[in-house]
């Protein structure tokens, strides 16, 4: 069995508070069912689940194989963490390969007994893993951000550009901007991010002016840009879209309309072209805060030998509210779902977040702004609802 000594002082800053419990499972990286080995002189067979009685059955669905392979074991490292980190003994969880097939590995999750789902990672698996999970009682804590598969059995981690998008235009309101225009990508992702933005402006008592779409591109975001030039009469401009892209919009914005308040949304977070970016300087974004991912990152390392992905969080986070929620839930009991509808909210390594009753995840977003060769925080997360 795997042996971690673990730094008292580390576990306080990852946000142990959340927690009166914990437990320990030992990572593997096959297709099938993983778990923690029962005590005892021998290891039971890896697709044998052993008879337990007095721990929750938790299942991760992540892709361990295939394309995402190594963001799946990223976020999996990560539940191991928060589980190694608290050191508590009332879960355990099981991992499953959803590359090899999410509506079969959800079958498997259900068949051995789990009465609760973290995951799956991507959107499109959430609709097949419901399919089996929804007859059995069984609710996700998904790590998408796909608002369309949010239900009152399906909770969403993910980070969502609908709320970036409000974040930063409420703040570039505040600081006076008025009249409002858009380039916006085809696609679910742009569907979504244009109406987050028609939305967020009428809120804020803004002006929309002018909304231009385009295929995802070099030259077609150009060119949109430049139709956008053409209709004038805005002072601020959202570009959602990645750093690259982004960069060539506001290279063809600022040659032609001068000074504007460029708005990005939460795909600017990371992007390390963002701070060298002259054409992007001043221009707002918002994301969760960083203040722990630093120390995350670096106690990761150590362990697995490698830096995580961004999203790896999600993993640690959702295993520390499920631990949270388990003060409440009953071993072999169906999953506490009202626990989750906490108003005041939760607090994890990417700062406080709550669920609707919609399943939607609401988080504390901070605005940052680009500067000459850095990007700063201008308007910190609020520290709790």
């Amino acid at each position: 069995m795997l042996q971690v000594r673990v730094d008292k002082r580390r576990i306080l800053a990852l946000g142990a508070g959340l927690l009166l419990a914990s437990c320990k499972v030992i990572p593997d990286t096959g297709t099938g069912p993983v778990t923690t080995p029962a005590p005892g002189p021998s290891e039971p067979s890896a697709n044998v689940l052993p008879t337990d009685s007095n721990r929750h059955r938790v299942a991760l669905l992540v892709p361990l194989s295939g394309d995402n392979a190594d963001v799946g074991q990223s976020i999996s490292n990560a539940a191991t963490m928060a589980l190694l980190d608290t050191n508590a003994d009332n879960l355990r969880i099981t991992t499953y390969d959803t590359a090899t097939g999410a509506s079969s590995a959800a079958a498997r999750a259900i068949a051995d007994g789990n009465k609760l789902i973290l995951g799956p990672l991507l959107g499109e698996d959430v609709r097949e893993v419901i399919t089996a999970a929804r007859p059995a009682n069984v609710p996700l804590i998904s790590f998408s951000n796909d608002s369309t598969v949010a239900a009152r059995d399906v909770f969403l981690m993910g980070q969502s550009p609908e709320q970036s998008i409000r974040r930063a235009i409420n703040y570039a309101r505040g600081k006076g901007s008025r009249n409002f225009a858009a380039l916006i990508p085809n696609g679910e992702y742009g569907r979504r991010a244009e109406l987050a933005f028609n939305d967020a402006v009428k809120a804020a008592g803004g002006t929309v002016v002018s909304v231009q779409k385009y295929d995802r591109g070099n030259t077609s975001i150009v060119s949109a840009a430049g139709r956008l030039n053409a209709s004038g009469g805005f002072d601020t401009v959202l570009i959602a879209d990645s750093a690259r892209l982004s960069i060539m919009a506001a290279r063809e914005l600022k040659e032609q309309a001068g000074s504007l308040q460029l708005i990005g949304t939460e795909l600017w977070s990371g992007e390390s072209d963002i701070a060298s970016s002259a054409p992007l300087r001043g221009g707002l974004f918002a994301t969760i805060s960083d203040d722990r991912w630093r120390q995350f990152s670096d106690s990761y390392q150590s362990r697995f030998g490698g830096r995580p992905y961004r999203v790896a969080t999600l993993g640690y986070d959702a295993v520390l509210l499920t631990l949270r929620v388990a003060r409440d839930w009953q071993p072999g009991r169906a999953f506490p779902i009202a626990s989750m509808l906490d108003s005041t909210g939760f607090l994890g390594l990417d700062g406080p977040f709550r669920f609707q009753r919609t399943g939607i995840g609401e988080r504390a977003m901070e605005v940052r702004q680009v500067g000459n060769g850095t990007v700063t925080v201008v308007d910190p997360a609020p520290a709790k609802f």
